[in-house]
């Protein structure tokens, strides 16, 4: 295969890619035909990979990164809406008990959004919003693109996977960046986000970026630069797009571990649930009310998302989705009252203690998605299976005082395990009082 520009100057692809080797910048035609050499499988696996080695090395222009971008979405279904304007998403790069997507859509739906939301699954020691909801038996996370519009159409929010027909490009690119190694560069990063919330035919979107030892990104800084990216490159291609940067050191909050996310993500949906998830599903909610032009200042935004959590509006849009999704009807509506029934068949659930009294001074997130991978929760190949049940139930958060008679967690697990050396270092304790802090660390718009 080679390019050709409309002067007739051509270039194999070999040429191109010596050309981002060599830290010059790619014309739009030259990635268009890239990305297209890519989807019509006409380039080489070496050449792929000496691209991206290329891109993470010597990084991208915002303009190629857009373009990079715009070509991927086009490899594939663009889904169009007659009311565009209210059709909105939320990404996150991924957490520790990170549920807020599960309570987030049907509670946006019920104040009159449109949800069209791709999910993933779990990666590496993060949980996927996937693999939560496949703990919901009867929840089909493989719809088709005609299939995705009806139920949003019809009810205002689904939750799926990426279809066949959706971004074929960022299939190959994203399994080709696990092997090469190339998985943290930023451009690459904000092409596979962003073209998929792209397809799905967004005019608002927020991003929740994670930073902290339990993220991957480690520092404000890095974070900083890929949120910068992904919002720029979001709005040049013609999305609203503001980003929070949260903090990821702690869990967030009291559940990790797929189902018990979905409990209290339902604990949530009924008005309940933990300070720093509402903190969240409200800050994130209301600047997508506020893009799409739903509602005009952020406190009124928050005020309509609190409404619909507490008179059971939004959870109410849940049990919709989830039938819609498959669920049997009778199994939803027992589901919505008691989430509980979701772990019935666990074995095993295990108390754990500190050895002494004070302050919570932190828990380590890392620690607990640990043992939640270590255990069957998680996974450690692309096809594994996992276990729904395993999980740890938090009694207490940052800035509590802890009782040391009390269990400072609870363990799900469907094996033996040795209780006295799980999670041992994972609560830090001291003497004098914490301060609970915002989960939101920076805004960036």
């Amino acid at each position: 295969m080679v390019w050709q520009n409309k002067e007739g100057y051509v270039l194999r692809i070999a040429e191109l890619i010596a050309l981002k080797r060599d830290s010059k910048e790619l014309t739009n035609d030259q990635i268009k035909f890239i990305i297209d050499s890519i989807t019509n499988n006409e380039i080489q696996p070496e050449q792929i990979g000496a691209l991206l080695m290329s891109i993470y090395i010597n990084g991208m222009t915002t303009g190629e990164t857009t373009i990079l971008t715009e070509s991927m979405k086009n490899s594939g279904t663009v889904f169009e809406w007659e009311d565009k304007q209210f059709v909105v998403d939320k990404h996150s790069t991924g957490g520790v008990g990170d549920k807020i997507s599960i309570p987030l859509a049907p509670a946006l739906a019920a104040c009159g959004l449109k949800i069209p939301m791709i999910a993933g699954r779990g990666l590496e020691h993060t949980g996927g919003t996937i693999d939560k909801l496949e703990s919901i038996k009867g929840y089909n996370t493989k719809l088709n693109p005609n299939e995705i519009k009806k139920i949003v159409n019809e009810i205002g929010c689904v939750i799926t996977t990426q279809t066949n027909e959706m971004i074929p490009a960022d299939r190959i690119l994203y399994a080709m960046r696990d092997l090469t190694s190339t998985v943290a560069s930023i451009p690459l990063i904000t092409g596979s986000i962003i073209s998929k919330k792209a397809a799905e035919g967004l005019s608002c979107l927020i991003l929740d970026i994670k930073v902290g030892s339990a993220a991957f990104m480690k520092d404000i800084e890095t974070a900083s630069k890929l949120a910068e990216s992904m919002v720029k490159t979001g709005n040049q291609m013609g999305i609203k797009t503001v980003a929070l940067l949260t903090e990821m050191d702690n869990p967030l909050g009291f559940m990790s571990g797929n189902a018990l996310e979905i409990i209290e993500s339902i604990d949530i949906l009924k008005g309940k649930g933990p300070e720093d998830c509402i903190e969240l599903i409200l800050s994130q909610g209301a600047e997508l009310l506020q893009l799409s032009g739903l509602e005009l200042s952020h406190e009124d935004a928050k005020n309509k998302i609190s409404k619909v959590l507490e008179n059971g509006e939004a959870l109410e849009k849940f049990k919709h989705m989830i039938i819609a999704h498959g669920v049997d009807e009778a199994f939803a509506t027992k589901l919505c009252i008691n989430p509980h029934i979701l772990i019935n068949n666990c074995k095993f659930k295990s108390q754990l203690f500190t050895k002494e009294s004070g302050y919570v001074e932190s828990i380590d997130a890392m620690a607990v998605a640990q043992f939640i991978l270590d255990n069957g929760g998680g996974r450690t190949e692309m096809e594994q299976r996992i276990n729904h049940n395993i999980g740890v139930e938090l009694h207490v958060k940052v800035g509590n005082y802890h009782n040391l008679k009390k269990p400072w967690a609870t363990i799900y697990h469907d094996s033996n395990l040795d209780t006295s050396i799980q999670l041992i270092n994972c609560v830090n304790i001291v003497t004098n009082k914490i301060e609970s802090e915002s989960r939101i660390l920076k805004r960036i718009s």
